[in-house]
């Protein structure tokens, strides 16, 4: 290779990682935001890593095909890293799903103003509010932690290594399904406290119809714990905070 096009390739190298991990992420990657801001983002970051990133690879010894497989593994390093975020950043969306089919919002569709499809709006509020308070917290400086740390776990220039990716998305998923739990369990509980209540009213008063009561109860507490739960998503915030600063860790 030319001196300049291995100055290229090399970059070439940094910017496929970026590029993959920002269009997967759960809040960059969003349909909403312009193509030329994705574009200029992936670039300004790419520089800066070029210049703090070392990568132990000899371009001039490296042929066409083997430059193509090398750039398809920085995708699939992007790719890998972002889904580990994505996931975990679902805990949020998944617990807002539980809590609506409890309430019985589960039927109610609003347009998502970033992923343009139709989602539940007590999923889309929740989901709103821990992207403001997670921003507002600096969380974005965590996806360029991860970014960065990435470099250490999946080494660029090396073979993928399909065990070790599959793990952390694993672990990913396993967070973001616990998360979920955490997050709508004092909501879930009290549903049930609520189910044990008209149980109880249907044997002594059988002529009352639990059904028809039982409908505005539920929208009545599902709002009434809403309200109360939002303003602990904070501590949420900081312990995703932590989650994601362990993520990729060597």
């Amino acid at each position: 290779m030319e001196p300049l096009i291995e100055n290229f390739f090399v970059f070439g190298l940094i910017l496929t990682r970026v590029c993959v991990f920002v269009v997967v992420l759960p809040l960059f990657g969003s349909p909403s935001i312009p193509v030329q801001i994705k574009a200029a983002i992936c670039l300004i970051v790419a520089v800066f890593l070029a210049a703090v990133v070392p990568l132990n690879i000899s371009p001039a010894d490296i042929t066409p095909v083997q430059a193509a497989i090398l750039l398809g593994n920085e995708a699939i390093y992007g790719a890998a890293a972002g889904v580990s975020i994505a996931l975990v950043f679902a805990a949020v969306r998944l617990a807002g799903i539980i809590i609506e089919n409890q309430i019985g919002f589960n039927m109610a569709e609003i347009l998502d103003p970033l992923s343009g499809e139709e989602t539940q709006p007590a999923s889309m509020l929740l989901e709103m509010v821990f992207i403001l308070l997670f921003l507002a917290g600096g969380g974005h400086h965590l996806f360029l932690l991860v970014l960065d740390r990435s470099y250490d776990f999946f080494v660029c220039g090396r073979t993928a290594d399909a065990a070790a990716i599959v793990q952390g998305i694993t672990h990913s998923g396993s967070i973001m399904f616990a998360a979920a739990l955490r997050l709508s369990a004092p909501i879930l509980a009290a549903f049930i406290l609520l189910m044990i209540v008209l149980a109880i009213l249907a044997r002594v008063v059988p002529e009352m119809d639990i059904l028809f009561i039982s409908l505005p109860l539920r929208v009545a507490l599902g709002i009434a714990m809403m309200t109360v739960f939002v303003p602990f998503l904070r501590e949420f915030v900081e312990e995703f905070g932590q989650w994601m600063s362990k993520l990729l860790a060597v």
